[in-house]
C-alpha cells in the first residue's frame, strides 16, 4: 500500500489514454468493479500467458470518482514478478527488461495473475475496472516495447541525436567521486547527453540489454530526450549498432553453433531492429580486434545505415565516409550516420583523432515525422538526415533535386538521365564551402556560403544524372562541418 502527496496530479496521469497501446486491440480484457467491501484487500485477475510470447504489458483503469484508489502489481505461475503500487497505471515484463519495479526474465506459458490492492473504497462506493492485456510474439510485435510512450513531440522536424554511447553495462567508464576509474553508471552517460542539448539517443552497450530496464526508469526523468534501446552487436568480424531490439540477439557468428551473418540480420529483423554498421574501416586484427567490418557475405539489403563518422575519425583511412560511398557505388541505399562511440561522459571536446569524443559531437540529425522510437527509426530507413560533425544546435543541411517539374529529398529517388538542378539550404556555415559529390566524387564545383542562410544551386547535364548525388560542406581549411546523405537518380 503506497501513500500519496500527490494523489490529484497522479488520478490525472492515470486517467491518460493509453497512446499507441491503444491502437490495437487487447489480447485479454478482464472488468469488474470494487465496491466497498473491498476496502484494504486484495482481488486477484488471472490471465492466462500463452506459448512463444515475448513480452506482456498490463493496462488498468478504473472510476476514480469517488476517491476509490486501486494499486497494482503481477506474478507469474510460479513467483512475484513486480509491485507499482499505485504509482503506475500500466507495466511491460519482458526476458531483457520491464517497468521499474519489475523484474526481467522469462515469460512462462499458463496462468498469471494481476494483483490489485486497495487501499481505499468508500462504504457506498462503486468502482468499474478494466485490466488489458497485450502479448508480442516474434510474428505480432506491437508498440508496447517503445520506452517513450506517447511521443515526446508529435510534430515533424529535424531531430539531433548521437547514435553510439556506452555505459557500465559494457565499457563505459568514467570518474568516481573519490576520483578512481570505475564503470560509469547509466544515469552519468544520459545526464551528459542531455546537457549536450540532444532531441534523443541509442545507449549500444556490447552484446546485452541489461541497460534496457535502466533506461525505462530513466525515461520519464529526460522527458525532453528520447531514450532508444541499441546494442552494439560486437563480433570477431566487425561491430554493427542495432537500434530499437525488443531482445537479446546472438552474436556469436561464425562460432561453432552461432549463427551465420545473414542469419544474425534476419534475427535483428525479427528482433524489430534496424541495423547500422560502425566504423567499418578501421583495422582488425591485433591492432584493434574485430573492429573493421570483414564479413564478406553481408546482406546490404539488410543494412539500413553505415556509420560514415565515428568520433573524431572524420576523413583519412580509418574513417567510414569511403566505406560508406564505396556501398553506394555498388548500388545498396545506405543511410550515412554519424555517432561519438563515447566512453567516457566526462571527455570534454577537442581530442585529436583517434581520441575519445564526447557525447553529442557528432550527431546525426533525422527528419522524422515525430520525436519517438519508431519515428526515428522510420527517418533513418527514409534517409533523409544529415551529419552535423562538431555537434552544433543550429546548422542546417537540406538538400533537393529537380527535373522536369519532379523533385527529390535526400534519401528519394529522381528519374535519371535528365537535365537536373540540385538545391541545398544551408545555414548557420558562413565562410564555409559546400561542395556538390557525384557517385562519391567532388564535381569540383564548390561554392562560397556568403551567409548563415543560405542558397545553393548547381546544375548537372543529363550525363551526370545517373548514380547518386550528395552535398558536404568544408571549412576554409577543408575541415568537414556538415555531409548530407544521398539523392538517388535512376539511370533509366
Amino acid at each position: 500500500m503506497l501513500r500519496r502527496a500527490t494523489l490529484f496530479a497522479l488520478a490525472l496521469t492515470m486517467a491518460a489514454p493509453v497512446a499507441a497501446i491503444e491502437q490495437t486491440p487487447p489480447d485479454v480484457t478482464v472488468t469488474g468493479e470494487i465496491t466497498g467491501g473491498d476496502h484494504q484487500t486484495y482481488r486477484e485477475v488471472p490471465f492466462d500467458v500463452p506459448e512463444g510470447t515475448e513480452r506482456i504489458t498490463a493496462v488498468l483503469s478504473y472510476d476514480k470518482s469517488n476517491k476509490t484508489v486501486v494499486d497494482m502489481g503481477v506474478w507469474d505461475p510460479a513467483r512475484f514478478r513486480g509491485w507499482s503500487g499505485g504509482s503506475r497505471d500500466r507495466f511491460t515484463i519482458a526476458p531483457s527488461d520491464a517497468t521499474p519495479g519489475y523484474l526481467p526474465g522469462a515469460l512462462p506459458a499458463g496462468r498469471w495473475r494481476v494483483m490489485l490492492g486497495v487501499p481505499n473504497a468508500r462504504t457506498d462506493s462503486r468502482a468499474r475496472y478494466s485490466v488489458q492485456i497485450f502479448f508480442d510474439r516474434a510474428a505480432e510485435r506491437r508498440a508496447t516495447a517503445a520506452i517513450a510512450d506517447p511521443p515526446l513531440k508529435p510534430g515533424p522536424g529535424w531531430y539531433r541525436g548521437d547514435l553510439h554511447m556506452h555505459d557500465a553495462h559494457s565499457d563505459g567508464s568514467c570518474q568516481s567521486r573519490g576520483g578512481r576509474k570505475v564503470p560509469c553508471p547509466l544515469f552519468r552517460t544520459v545526464a551528459a547527453a542531455a546537457e549536450a542539448g540532444l532531441d534523443f539517443i541509442a545507449v549500444t552497450d556490447h552484446n546485452t540489454t541489461a541497460h534496457f530496464s535502466g533506461l525505462r526508469e530513466l525515461q520519464p526523468y529526460f522527458d525532453t530526450m528520447l531514450l532508444i534501446p541499441g546494442i552494439e552487436v560486437t563480433t570477431f568480424g566487425g561491430h554493427a549498432n542495432i537500434f530499437g531490439p525488443t531482445r537479446f540477439v546472438d552474436f556469436r557468428v561464425g562460432a561453432p553453433g552461432g549463427p551465420e551473418i545473414r542469419a544474425l540480420q534476419r534475427d535483428v529483423v525479427a528482433a524489430g531492429a534496424i541495423m547500422s554498421i560502425n566504423h567499418p574501416a578501421l583495422p582488425s586484427g591485433e591492432q584493434c580486434m574485430g573492429c573493421g567490418w570483414t564479413w564478406k557475405d553481408t546482406d546490404y539489403g539488410a543494412v539500413t545505415a553505415i556509420e560514415a563518422i565515428n568520433g573524431t575519425m572524420t576523413d583519412g583511412p580509418f574513417a567510414g565516409l569511403g566505406f560508406w560511398y564505396a556501398r553506394l557505388n555498388e548500388g545498396h541505399r545506405l543511410t550515412g550516420i554519424a555517432a561519438s562511440d563515447n566512453h567516457n561522459p566526462d571527455v570534454a571536446a577537442g581530442n585529436p583523432a583517434p581520441g575519445p569524443a564526447p557525447i553529442g559531437r557528432p550527431r546525426t540529425v533525422v527528419h522524422a515525422s515525430a520525436l519517438s522510437t519508431p519515428a526515428i527509426l522510420d527517418g533513418l530507413r527514409a534517409g533523409n538526415v544529415f551529419l552535423d560533425i562538431e555537434g552544433t544546435d543550429t546548422r542546417l543541411l537540406e538538400v533537393d533535386a529537380t527535373a522536369k517539374g519532379q523533385r527529390a529529398t535526400m534519401g528519394e529517388t529522381l528519374p535519371g538521365r535528365r537535365r537536373t538542378t540540385v538545391g541545398a539550404h544551408i545555414a548557420g556555415a558562413t565562410g564555409a564551402f559546400a561542395e556538390l559529390i557525384l557517385n562519391g566524387q567532388p564535381t569540383g564545383e564548390r561554392q562560397l556560403i556568403r551567409s548563415d542562410d543560405a542558397r545553393l544551386d548547381w546544375a548537372l547535364n543529363a550525363g551526370q544524372s545517373c548514380g547518386w548525388l550528395a552535398v558536404n560542406v568544408r571549412g576554409s581549411t577543408g575541415k568537414l562541418l556538415l555531409a548530407g546523405n544521398p539523392v538517388y537518380l535512376a539511370c533509366g
